[in-house]
């Protein structure tokens, strides 16, 4: 595979996962929703990490600020603060002492509102840290 197709790769699955995003939402899920946008904007930035470095193989690692960080992407205090609570979602879906913290405050307001925010973010990282 080129590094092309590696990134064309990591786009699609994050459009997949972002399709999960909705139809979780929709079904009430608004923490295995949120652990989905968690999964579709890694995949984004791993895209971008690919693109940006001779290895086609980005680290196994689920921060999205430090895979970031291995870019030559640039970004705003605010972007790295919101990438960063993004990133809790991905520990808080997958194990079971996390999953009941945020069971707590997780409802359809809270989770529309960082689904809505992450679209803006998955939409400008495609835009702005893709492009060519």
């Amino acid at each position: 595979m080129t590094k092309k197709d590696h990134i064309k790769y990591w786009i699609k699955t994050s459009d997949d996962d972002w399709s999960r995003v909705d139809f979780m939402f929709k079904n009430k899920d608004y923490v295995f929703a949120l652990f989905c946008v968690h999964l579709s904007i890694e995949k984004i930035c791993k895209a971008i990490w690919v693109k940006d470095n001779v290895s086609n193989f980005p680290p196994k690692i689920h921060d999205l600020v430090r895979i970031m960080e291995g870019t030559r992407a640039e970004l705003t205090g605010d972007e790295k603060k919101f990438l960063k609570k993004l990133t809790e979602f991905q520990l808080d879906g997958r194990y079971p002492d996390y999953q009941f913290k945020i069971y707590k405050t997780c409802n359809k307001q809270f989770a529309a509102e960082v689904i809505e925010r992450s679209e803006l973010v998955r939409v400008k990282l495609l835009k702005e840290k893709l492009s060519d």
